[in-house]
């Protein structure tokens, strides 16, 4: 019997010749130049979409003020690439991302939308609204694109933002991941629940369009990528960059001495009761282990300085960036070390129903204690106190031209000094990164108000070897009867010094005008009349060592730039300056010096 042919070809000389097996494809992966030129070009994409919404949004709060974040995200939800911008809002980001995932899972077409803005899922409060979309790339799932922006008003009880909330309920609309936009068509039942909810409606609207256009900007910018390199060489380089991200942190942890470091403070009220409200960190260093512990905070709390449980671990991945690794970007595989206990009862794991407006009060606060004990850890690295919260000015009123209008801001203040350098002075809190005081011409055009007065608030930068930064003075005249609103904080502790630094000073508020009591620092919204002059002043930064051994000559430049008075340099340096000529007195310099 002829036995059966096993596969091959016969040769010339009739010998049977073994099929070769088809070679298999190599996987394409990307080199080293490659990955960097990814690393850039997603955060360049983050940039482009930021700057749609800037230039789409319909509020100055965004195109304006800038309270906005925007990233780029895998399939999975974890971050390739972010914008500057609100810092505490891309810590978060990813979260929400597989929030919709878990919710739609396979249910994702291209040219779907999806928003949400509880503040029990994403952390922060009912204003900030995320709005997300799915990138597909050849038929297949690739990767998110998402923003988060500031809504003026989201049907508050009162317009803008309330200072007096205690419930949930009292702060607007809530929802969680919600499609609104289903395979590019638009659900105009969302539009009308909005509309009917909102005090600003066609603003409301307009600014959902424009995080729609960034999120579009992303989609459009990701696959012209993918179109270059092929979505191999892309996912190769997406592990390569999340691989080094990883190690980096890890390294990084590993440098800081084992130990045990504790910092505390107190927030002055939560804007309901005079009860002080406690902060209390605790941070384990083991190996490259890092365990921050919020152990012994106060809370959950009446009034509305309740954060929830992703915004607060947003917060502290914020302050481990500034003090560990500030030059790297956060992607999806950042601080692979770090683990956060949070208390069941405590003001930053916020559950229904509790009040969440002024959520990142106690985040700024959290974030200096935070970075205090990093300090005691790497003396090298340690930075006194900034001035904290985001002192927060709304007023509210109508006109003729566009109807009712709302101006909510934060305000600059002042940073902590560290050794070798002064603090930053009007520059804005560690929370709120990019966001911008609303231009004076911008403020006067869109609002019944004048701005009489935003200048550099003297003397209020903490003393020391190396000055904290100063706070701001920024006035506000009401040219017609509107509502004001004031949230300003840290008159208990304000910005502390270190190595000896005094500690900043504390904001002030002062008003000129019936009616209203002034010096209150959180006011609940109440009517002003037309003339009323609404004065604000931040707080300062800490100081670094002792004021006695800053130099005169320094003294005398501070003098001249306006960020010490002569009765402030003699008073808090010890140095004696002649007010007309601005000459240092050395004789009088030496005895003041010698009795400090």
């Amino acid at each position: 019997m002829a036995k059966r042919a096993t596969g091959g070809r016969k040769a010339a000389n009739g010998k049977r010749v073994a099929r070769k097996a088809p070679a298999r494809r190599k996987r394409a992966v990307a080199d080293p130049i490659t990955t960097e030129v990814i690393r850039n070009f997603v955060v360049a994409c983050a940039h482009d979409m930021n700057a749609a919404l800037y230039r789409s949004a319909f509020s100055s709060v965004i195109y304006e003020g800038r309270d906005s974040a925007v990233a780029l995200l895998d399939r999975n939800g974890q971050t390739l690439g972010q914008s500057t911008g609100v810092p505490i809002f891309v810590g978060n980001i990813d979260v929400c991302v597989r929030l919709a995932l878990r919710r739609y899972g396979d249910d994702l077409a291209p040219g779907d939308v999806i928003m949400m803005n509880d503040p029990y899922i994403q952390g922060t409060h009912a204003h900030d609204v995320t709005v997300l979309g799915p990138i597909h790339y050849k038929n297949a799932l690739v990767g998110f694109a998402a923003s988060r922006a500031h809504w003026q008003d989201i049907g508050t009880i009162d317009a803008g933002s309330t200072m007096g909330s205690t419930s949930i309920y009292h702060e607007g609309l809530r929802f969680g991941p919600s499609r609104i936009v289903r395979k590019g068509v638009v659900n105009q039942d969302w539009l009308d629940l909005l509309r009917t909810n909102t005090r600003l409606k066609d603003v409301v609207v307009g600014d959902l369009n424009a995080q729609i256009a960034a999120i579009k900007t992303g989609e459009r910018r990701l696959t012209q990528m993918l179109d270059r390199v092929g979505v191999e060489v892309f996912e190769s380089a997406k592990e390569n960059i999340f691989r080094q991200s990883a190690e980096l942190d890890r390294a990084a942890v590993a440098a800081i001495p084992d130990g045990t470091y504790t910092a505390e403070g107190t927030l002055d009220n939560d804007g309901v009761s005079n009860e002080p409200v406690v902060v209390r960190v605790t941070i384990t260093i083991a190996g490259d282990r890092m365990i921050v512990d919020l152990a012994g905070t106060s809370g959950p709390l009446k009034g509305a300085l309740n954060c929830g449980r992703e915004q607060t671990i947003s917060m502290i991945r914020l302050a481990y960036k500034a003090m560990l690794s500030p030059n790297t970007p956060i992607t999806g595989r950042s601080f692979p070390t770090l683990e956060v206990k949070i208390p069941d009862e405590c003001m930053f794991n916020a559950r229904d129903p509790a009040a969440c407006e002024w959520y990142f009060t106690g985040l700024g606060l959290l974030a200096d204690l935070m970075i205090t004990c990093l300090g005691k850890a790497m003396p090298e690295k340690a930075i006194a106190a900034q001035y904290g919260d985001s002192m927060v000015a709304c007023f509210v009123g109508a006109d003729p031209r566009q109807g009712r209008w709302i101006a909510i801001e934060p305000t600059a203040g002042g940073w902590g000094a560290f050794k070798g350098s002064d603090g930053e002075s009007a520059l804005i809190n560690l929370c709120n990164g990019s966001f911008r005081n609303i231009p004076t011409e911008v403020y006067e055009v869109k609002h019944a108000m004048k701005m009489e007065e935003f200048a550099i608030r003297r003397d209020s930068g903490g003393a020391g070897r190396w000055r904290g930064g100063c706070g701001v003075v920024r006035s506000y005249r009401a040219l017609k009867d509107v509502d004001v609103s004031l949230w300003f904080e840290r008159s208990a502790t304000p910005g502390w010094g270190i190595v000896g630094g005094k500690s900043g000073q504390p904001p002030i508020i002062a008003i000129d005008g019936p009616g209203i009591r002034s010096g209150a620092l959180k006011l609940k919204a109440q009517t002003i009349p037309a003339g009323t002059l609404v004065r604000t002043m931040t707080g300062g930064g800490g100081g670094y060592g002792l004021a006695k051994d800053r130099p005169p000559e320094e003294v005398v430049e501070d003098i001249v730039e306006g960020f010490v008075s002569v009765e402030g340099a003699a008073r808090d340096y010890g140095v004696a300056v002649d007010p007309r000529t601005l000459k240092v007195d050395e004789a009088k310099t030496a005895a003041l010096r010698a009795r400090m």
